[in-house]
């Protein structure tokens, strides 16, 4: 199944992934709670829920497709200019100073799959950053003569993959995990990286290069 410009999807859901956000600091706080084992089933709590997401933009990418082949082009006009958008709240934040993620220093509870897993699901399923982020994002990358619905679940199922290697891995290494993300000038470092290439990205999509043009001999 096809994936338009498959190599800037990898690069913006795996920029967007490791950029510190609500996910990373569930994480980050249910590991220090009780442990890695805690991290881990947030994470993939977390991680399912992008299905959830995933489901809803396929169906409305849908419903547009049935409707006017135009209305899909502003769709993913207003898609690319979100992208930008985000690249420059991120600029914005590297300039203006970001605090680091606040962590617990002790793991003082027991832990218990059922709760971490619930967190984890509900965190990401009922925030609306990314619900708004997987409308406007997944469009860019949708090839209109094939399934929405099909090409969606395997994006998501690429996120999957790259959120649970970030963040299990921010789980296993949590106790030196705590400097970087706990300090302001590497938060604010991460913001700017990734604001940047968010922005190039985001113009890329709304001002694709075009074809070399055939030169007759």
């Amino acid at each position: 199944m096809p994936i338009l410009n498959f190599e800037a999807f990898l690069i913006a859901i795996t920029l967007l992934t490791i950029t510190p956000g609500i996910d990373t600091v569930l994480v980050i706080k249910n590991t220090s709670r009780s442990g890695g084992k805690d991290g881990v089933v947030t994470s993939l709590g977390i991680c399912l829920g992008l299905f959830v997401h995933a489901t809803f933009s396929a169906v409305g990418i849908s419903a547009i497709l049935l409707q006017s082949a135009e209305l899909f082009q502003v769709m993913k006009w207003i898609g690319a200019a979100y992208l930008i958008w985000l690249g420059v709240s991120g600029l914005r934040a590297a300039l203006k100073g970001n605090a680091g993620v606040a962590i617990n220093d002790t793991i003082a509870h027991s832990f218990n799959a059922k709760r971490s897993l619930k967190e984890g699901f509900l965190s990401n399923v009922l925030n609306p950053k990314t619900a708004v982020f997987y409308l406007a994002f997944l469009p860019q990358f949708i090839d209109p003569q094939h399934s929405p619905f099909l090409q969606s679940m395997m994006m998501a199922g690429i996120h999957f993959m790259i959120a649970m290697v970030w963040q299990c891995g921010i789980a296993g290494m949590v106790s030196s995990a705590k400097r970087l993300f706990a300090s302001s000038s590497a938060m604010r470092w991460m913001e700017g990286v990734t604001g940047a290439v968010l922005v190039m990205l985001g113009l890329k999509l709304v001002f694709p290069a075009a074809p070399d043009k055939l030169i007759d001999p």
